[in-house]
């Protein structure tokens, strides 16, 4: 069974919970509406499942390797890279004065998903370039730009995002690399990076590595973090190629899944020094690096809802077909296909409303970057920048942890042969923990949620989307349909135990941390909950709309199959986690360290 692309759901959502018509109506998008973006995702869709699916399995049986220095990427990696970057896909959401396409993220976030649905450890490789841009067109002088943003938004070259090292993981105050400067501007980067995602390989001829390192004589912690462009080959007047500079791959991790990905570890200054180029001013490395790490953040979410379609659509298709046990309703007389058991469906049912509730959301953010960075107005540019710096964490975290139930359940449904490697449910499942870890943990992503996005202004924020929530609830109620009521009442549950965790959090966020911090997580997984929830009832309405109207009724169908099942099974767990959050931080902090 190979991937096919959701285009459905990815256009409904698209369409209609982040109206993409209002994108268009945003000077520089005029092109990029409706029309657009079918035909756009429509073509992703024909690379996603007729090249890059087909390497899926065999990127994990035969990952990247490693020899002299040299990463061999999974055979037919570099071929597929070619007619992906041939393709435009990496500048499709750049801008057109760099060789891009400028089309809005809400178009380029689909787009995302196929490819990750189709090749994680594929993906993962444009995935980091796109954040280097990102951090280029953000801090980066017209003179560095003009030597590397075109060959990056083309794919002709890739890349990196170096943080991490043997003694700093995510505390960057720890980062030891060094740069020194040198008296023709540029300066000599020392240190050794860990998990350094396509830190070498074969696919591109130049490898634009983005690095944080300490000056000489900077300020102690992260205020004294600069960010450097590190080329593996320097550059040469005209673009041309130059020499090889002084930064080594020493190996690549051997790795629990995404294996076809090759993680590096790169060694910098051992032969002199390794040329780099100071991006922005120094000791404002980190705050540029955040840019990356922010677009990274996204996207890693989005990775989650791709690896939980792709879990999903091969249980259904092992439901269909495999035979085992009578159904309990006595409607077969002899063994029957699995997907008859109610907790088969349970759990089908389960991985479908996850997914389509995150790839909502997620559309629903891409849509308020859009217009938090192009809307005319000042005033819909700053709620909309609010909104979207509020759904990162939720995107990220909540996405990927949905990720790992759902590719639990994909096994799960599988039995005894989902556990069997050759089946390939195991491959996502595994691919999937990872995703709960870089780029910020998902009790990173919670400590943001808590202190930045929700105590920083007293809970504004989260109050505000709650009323957007309650004004859903009331177009529920006023279409009156049994349905409609049903999530009307599950939605305000859910919405008000959120804003009694608001409160506590803002309450304690000072006060009392560790309380507040205690239920972080599950704060972030109640929100996450609440917001899927909200776009899927906002769906429902929607679809019973168009049903009425006699549009594309079967699909309309399931999906406001689909939001009533989201809002009886996944919405109901709000005040539980309520509870957990605002009654329970004693009994986390309680225990002495030495007892356990």
């Amino acid at each position: 069974m190979t991937y096919k692309a959701p285009l459905k759901d990815m256009l409904f959502d698209i369409q209609h919970l982040a109206n993409i018509d209002q994108i268009a109506a945003i000077p520089g998008f005029e092109d990029a509406g409706f029309d657009t973006a079918q035909a756009v995702l429509e073509e992703c869709a024909k690379f996603s499942e007729g090249v890059l699916a087909p390497l899926n399995w065999e990127g994990d049986k035969n990952p990247s390797t490693f020899k002299n220095g040299v990463v061999t990427t999974t055979a037919g990696f570099k071929d597929a890279f070619k007619q992906y970057a041939e393709g435009g896909w990496q500048g499709l959401q750049h801008p057109t004065e760099h060789g891009g396409q400028g089309l809005p993220k809400l178009i380029g976030a689909s787009c995302g998903e196929m490819l990750n649905s189709a090749n994680l450890s594929f993906a993962l490789c444009p995935m980091l370039s796109d954040g280097a841009i990102e951090a280029l067109l953000t801090a980066g002088s017209p003179e560095m730009n003009a030597v590397y943003l075109e060959k990056l938004v083309s794919g002709e070259w890739t890349g990196t995002m170096n943080l991490t090292e043997p003694q700093a993981g995510s505390d960057l105050a720890a980062v030891r690399t060094r740069a020194e400067p040198q008296a023709d501007g540029s300066y000599k980067v020392f240190g050794t990076k860990i998990y350094i995602t396509y830190g070498e390989h074969d696919m591109a001829e130049n490898i634009v590595h983005l690095v944080l390192a300490r000056v000489s004589g900077a300020p102690e912690g992260v205020k004294g973090i600069s960010l450097f462009v590190v080329p593996k080959f320097l550059v040469e007047d005209g673009g041309k190629i130059g020499a090889r500079n002084d930064v080594h791959c020493v190996s690549i991790e051997h790795k629990m899944g995404i294996k076809a990905s090759p993680t590096a570890v790169l060694q910098y200054g051992d032969n002199g020094g390794a040329i780099g180029f100071v991006v922005g001013e120094e000791n404002r490395g980190l705050e540029y690096m955040f840019i990356m790490m922010n677009a990274a953040r996204f996207a890693v979410g989005v990775q989650g809802i791709a690896i939980a379609e792709r879990a999903y659509q091969k249980a259904v298709a092992f439901a269909k077909d495999r035979v085992q046990s009578r159904p309990v309703d006595g409607s077969i007389k002899a063994s029957a296909p699995i997907i008859h058991h109610p907790d088969v469906k349970r759990m089908l049912m389960n991985m479908r409303a996850y997914i389509e509730g995150c790839r909502a959301m997620a559309a629903v953010s891409a849509a308020a970057f859009d217009a938090s960075h192009h809307h005319p107005d000042a005033d819909v540019r700053k709620q909309n920048l609010a909104f979207y710096e509020f759904m990162v964490p939720l995107v990220k975290g909540y996405s990927t942890e949905m990720s790992l139930e759902v590719t639990s359940l994909g096994v799960q449904v599988h039995g005894g042969m989902g556990f069997i490697e050759e089946t390939g449910a195991a491959q996502y499942y595994r691919d999937a923990k990872i995703l709960t870890i870089y780029e910020g943990t998902t009790a990173i992503q919670a400590n943001d949620l808590v202190g930045r996005k929700t105590g920083r202004d007293a809970g504004a924020t989260a109050k505000a989307i709650a009323a957007q929530i309650a004004t859903t609830e009331s177009e529920l109620t006023e279409q009156g349909s049994a349905d409609a009521l049903a999530v009307a009442e599950r939605l305000k549950e859910a919405r008000l135990a959120f804003l009694d965790v608001v409160e506590f959090m803002t309450a304690n966020g000072r006060a009392n941390p560790n309380a507040a911090y205690a239920g972080s997580v599950p704060y972030l997984m109640l929100a996450g909950n609440l917001v899927s929830g909200w776009q899927m009832a906002r769906a429902l309405l929607v679809a019973q709309e168009q049903l009425a109207a006699g549009v594309e009724t079967a699909f309309m169908q399931a999906k406001i199959i689909t939001a009533r099942f989201y809002a009886d099974h996944l919405l109901t767990k709000a005040p539980g986690m309520r509870d957990s959050i605002v009654a329970g931080a004693d009994s986390v902090n309680a225990l002495a360290l030495e007892a356990f």
